[in-house]
C-alpha cells in the first residue's frame, strides 16, 4: 500500500488553474490588450476565486476526505465486531475442538521510518514519470488502470450493496483461488470495470475524476497513520517535497517537474495496440488519456477554464483527518481522560472535536492555496497551505485539552489505572 501511496503523490501534488491545459501558469479569467483599475482587478480576482471549477475542487475534496474517513472508522468498527464475534465462537471451539478462523489485517499502518522515506520515494516516482515517461507511458497507463479499477469498485460497493439488497441473500459465491464474493461486489467491479473501458475509449475527465476519486477514498479508509508524531513526520516532508518541486525543479531542470508530469498525456492503449497490428485503418484514432493522479474540474462558465487538484493533496491529509476521527471514537468509547495537571476545557471548545478542527483548518487551507493560485496566476503546491492550517491548530487545540502527550507516541494504547496494576 505505501508504494501506490508514493505514485500517488508524485503523480500531482500540485494546485492548478489555468484556461488551455497548458502549464496552469495563466488564468483565462484575466484579460489582456485592456489596463485594468484596481477595482475590476479586485473584482476579476474574487470572479476568479468563485468561480465553479474552483468551488467543485473545494467541496469534493472536503467530501471526499469526509467520506474515506468515515468510510475507514465504519470498516473498522465492523472489524472489531467480527473479532469479537469470533472471539465468542472461539469459546466454543476451544471445547469442540474446531480450529479458530483468524480475521485478516486489511490496513496497512505507516510507521515512522515509512513517513521519513515516502517523501524520497514520491521524488523518485516524479523523476522516473518525468525522465522515462515517452518509453514507460503504456506501463503507467496500465497499471493505473488496474489499479483505480480495484478502487472505485471499493467506492461503488455501498451503493451497489444497496440496489441489489432487495435481490440477493448475501451469500458469497465462491470464484476457486479468486475468492469468494457477494452479488453486490461483482456488480460494483463490473460497473467500475465498464467505467474504466469507457474512460479508456474516450478519455472524458469526468471518467477520470471518478477513478481519481475511488483512489482517495481507498487510500484514506486503508492507510493508517498510528500516532500524532508519524503525522507530523510524513506531512512535514511532503510539504517539503511539494514545495521543491513546485518552486525549485526549473532551476535544475529547466522546467516545473510537478506541472510537467501532472499535465502530461499518456498515449492510450488501444491506440498502441491497433497501430502495432496494423488496425489502423479500422478502428478511430482514440484520444490520449490524462492519468487519473489528480481531479480536474472545468468552469461552466468560461470555456477551456478548469481547476486541478493532486490526489496526494486530498490523500495526505485526509489522512491526517482519519486519525483524528478514529482518535475522537476511540476517545469517545473509552472514556479516555485528558492530562489531570490541566484545568477541565469549558465553553464551545470543549465540544469541538479534533475532526472538526482539522476540517476547517483543511477547508482555510485550500481556499488560501486558491487565492494564492489566482493572484500569483501560478501553479501552487497546495500542502504548502494544507499542512500549516490542519497541522498546527490541530496541535495547538491537543495541547490545550491536554491530549497532545497521548496523541503523540500511543493514542490507541489503553492505559490502565493504578488499581489495575496493583498486585
Amino acid at each position: 500500500m505505501v508504494q501506490p501511496a508514493a505514485a500517488a503523490a508524485a503523480a500531482a501534488g500540485v494546485l492548478i488553474d489555468s484556461g488551455s491545459g497548458g502549464g496552469g501558469s495563466s488564468s483565462s479569467s484575466s484579460s489582456s490588450g485592456s489596463t485594468n483599475t484596481g477595482g475590476s482587478s479586485t473584482f476579476q480576482t474574487a470572479t476568479g476565486i468563485m468561480d465553479s471549477s474552483r468551488v467543485s475542487t473545494c467541496l469534493i475534496s472536503m467530501l471526499l476526505i469526509v467520506y474515506g474517513s468515515f468510510r475507514s472508522l465504519n470498516i473498522e468498527q465492523e472489524a472489531r465486531e467480527r473479532e469479537q464475534k469470533k472471539r465468542n465462537e472461539s469459546m466454543t471451539n476451544l471445547i469442540t475442538g474446531e480450529p479458530v478462523e483468524q480475521e485478516p489485517n486489511k490496513f496497512a499502518t505507516l510507521d515512522t521510518m515509512h513517513a521519513l522515506c515516502l517523501p524520497l520515494g514520491a521524488s523518485i516516482s516524479l523523476l522516473i514519470m518525468f525522465f522515462f515517461f515517452d518509453s514507460m507511458q503504456l506501463l503507467f497507463a496500465v497499471c493505473t488502470a488496474i489499479i483505480a479499477t480495484v478502487a472505485l469498485a471499493f467506492l461503488l460497493l455501498p451503493m451497489c450493496q444497496y440496489i441489489i439488497r432487495p435481490c440477493t441473500d448475501g451469500n458469497r459465491i465462491s470464484f476457486g483461488i479468486c475468492g469468494r464474493f457477494t452479488a453486490a461486489e461483482l456488480f460494483s467491479f463490473t460497473l467500475s470495470v465498464s467505467i474504466v473501458c469507457i474512460w479508456v475509449l474516450t478519455g472524458h475527465w469526468l471518467l477520470m475524476d471518478a477513478m481519481g476519486m475511488g483512489l482517495c477514498v481507498a487510500f484514506i479508509a486503508f492507510v493508517r497513520l498510528p500516532s500524532l508524531k508519524v503525522s507530523t513526520l510524513l506531512l512535514t516532508g511532503l510539504l517539503i517535497y511539494d514545495v521543491f518541486w513546485v518552486f525549485f525543479s526549473s532551476y535544475i531542470f529547466s522546467t516545473n517537474v510537478m506541472v510537467k508530469v501532472a499535465t502530461r498525456p499518456a498515449e492510450n492503449p488501444v491506440g498502441i495496440v491497433a497501430r502495432k497490428f496494423n488496425l489502423g485503418n479500422m478502428v478511430k484514432e482514440p484520444p490520449k488519456l490524462n492519468l487519473p493522479g489528480k481531479l480536474v474540474f472545468p468552469s461552466i462558465h468560461n470555456s477551456g477554464h478548469f481547476s486541478m487538484l493532486g490526489l496526494g493533496d486530498i490523500v495526505m491529509p485526509g489522512l491526517l483527518l482519519c486519525f483524528v476521527l478514529r482518535y475522537d471514537a476511540y476517545k469517545k468509547s473509552q472514556g479516555v481522560t485528558t492530562d489531570p495537571t490541566l484545568p477541565p476545557p469549558r465553553g464551545v471548545g470543549s465540544k469541538l472535536t479534533y475532526f472538526h478542527c482539522s476540517l476547517l483548518g483543511y477547508f482555510l487551507g485550500l481556499l488560501t492555496a486558491t487565492v494564492s493560485s489566482e493572484v500569483f496566476k501560478a501553479a501552487q503546491p497546495a500542502l504548502l497551505y494544507l499542512v500549516p492550517f490542519t497541522l498546527l491548530p490541530l496541535l495547538t487545540m491537543a495541547y490545550l485539552k491536554g491530549d497532545l502527550r497521548r496523541m503523540w507516541s500511543e493514542p490507541f494504547i489503553t492505559q490502565q489505572s493504578s488499581k489495575q496494576l496493583e498486585v
